[in-house]
């Protein structure tokens, strides 16, 4: 892709910062979302609770890329919390769709990026799924079908839309794996519940590289499950992260323990997500690290 002009909502973020590191690298223009008055011309106000962006700040952008949205397991799901997360990602993608499709075509972006889950197929068990998977039963599915159906207004204006349905960041820098690492070094690591569960993880470097192959990438459309190849349980994960620390895996979190510190997203830690990337592989996307061991070390 020659020098562009891409819009990033959630660029404070883990995925979202990084994306927008490796753009501006490139030589890339990055419009940064922000919920405060600008301050510089490459910011656009917005406020995803509210359903409000500044589409003006949008025009002649050649992406838009929206990766915002209050974290999932951040804190407890009070029934509160379970509506944050809702408003900040179904409001906020309703607003930029909203807001791209309000542009003259001249103006629109080419490619509207949503983020998405792959917490859209609930729990699989042993099953693998992909992107022809149905939607799953839950929270987190119910999330994500809205989440997805809330860019709407961009597809009816004939901008190509995709959803990133992402899985565990392996990254020491936030998410779920940001909270694991201090563990593990410390010799405190373990397999959470019984460990057979499912993790589909994916390396950060390979999660960036695959977002901007859908931007590159024109005709691709639709759900993109941006997960390694090869899911693996949560017994083997840390066992992994066990060699590759060089420290001791013997603790172990039973699930009642769980479920008293986590409420409701225990459901989301002990339930198991087998979940294939096959739409990216079928597009021509290769991983950088396909496999855990090396997910892990490129996160050190």
């Amino acid at each position: 892709m020659e020098h562009s002009r891409i819009a990033v909502a959630g660029a404070s973020g883990l995925i979202g910062g990084a994306l927008a590191r490796s753009l501006a690298a490139d030589g890339h223009e990055v419009v940064r979302l922000v919920r405060r008055t600008p301050r510089a011309a490459d910011e656009v106000r917005w406020d995803p609770e509210g359903g409000r962006a500044d589409a003006a700040g949008l025009a002649g952008c050649d992406a838009v890329v929206n990766l915002a949205g209050a974290g999932v397991g951040n804190r407890r799901w009070t029934d509160a919390y379970k509506q944050r997360i809702r408003d900040s990602r179904v409001s906020g993608t309703a607003a930029l769709a909203r807001a791209v499709a309000s542009l003259d075509e001249k103006d629109r972006p080419r490619v509207f990026v949503n983020g998405s889950a792959i917490g859209y197929y609930g729990e699989t068990g042993d099953r693998t799924v992909d992107e022809s998977a149905p939607a799953g039963e839950g929270f987190l599915p119910e999330l994500c079908v809205e989440w997805e159906a809330a860019t709407a207004p961009a597809q009816e204006a004939g901008v190509r839309t995709v959803f990133t349905r992402t899985g565990l960041v392996v990254s020491r820098k936030g998410g779920a794996w940001g909270r694991l690492f201090p563990l593990f070094q410390a010799g405190l690591g373990g397999r959470m519940g019984d460990g057979r569960q499912y993790w589909s993880f994916v390396a950060l470097h390979d999660e960036v590289a695959a977002i901007r192959h859908l931007i590159d990438t024109d005709g691709l459309s639709g759900p993109f499950n941006l997960t390694a190849p090869n899911p693996l349980t949560n017994r083997e994960i840390t066992a992994a992260m066990g060699r590759v620390l060089h420290r001791p895996t013997l603790f172990a979190v039973p699930s009642p323990v769980l479920r008293t510190v986590l409420g409701e997203m225990a459901g989301d830690v002990l339930g198991s997500a087998r979940v294939l990337p096959t739409r990216l592989l079928e597009s021509g996307f290769r991983f950088a690290f396909p496999d855990i061991g090396g997910a892990i070390r490129a996160a050190l």
